[in-house]
């Protein structure tokens, strides 16, 4: 589960894979930690436990439908605009497929798409990122999906 992010050129039909949003379960968007027991790096393994409130500050997760959470946003329900939480939450990560050096310099000249063909605004992308407290960029220069 997760959306992949380009730059596009609709002319020639160009694509840059920036990289991909995923699902990453519970976070305290407070103290700015995520709440799997092996921290950052064992979200997307499967195999990792969580904590049912946050070790930081103890609060415990709000609730969250398909219509407001992260899960929701990647399977198309949550349409609400993406940002920042607060409390415990569900949240997103977003692994780096180029630097961001690398975006900085293309976003200047080319279109920001999704693998379902939305285009985004660098504002826009930057409200998507803000829902990415957790940020990979371990797979810059890998190709993945």
């Amino acid at each position: 589960m997760g959306t992949n992010f380009y730059f596009g050129d609709a002319e020639r039909f160009e694509r840059i894979h920036i990289g991909k949003r995923s699902a990453a379960g519970l976070y305290c968007w407070d103290c700015g930690i995520t709440l799997c027991k092996r921290g950052d790096s064992g979200i997307h393994t499967g195999i990792s436990k969580w904590h049912k409130k946050c070790p930081k500050c103890g609060k415990e997760k709000v609730e969250e439908t398909l219509d407001s959470s992260s899960a929701g946003r990647e399977l198309g329900f949550n349409k609400t605009a993406p940002g920042p939480k607060v409390g415990v939450a569900s949240c997103c990560s977003f692994s780096w497929a180029i630097s961001t050096e690398s975006f900085d310099e293309l976003v200047e000249r080319h279109v920001i798409i999704d693998e379902y063909l939305c285009c985004y605004t660098r504002e826009e992308f930057q409200a998507v990122l803000s829902e990415c407290p957790v940020q990979f960029f371990d797979s810059i220069g890998t190709e993945f999906s």
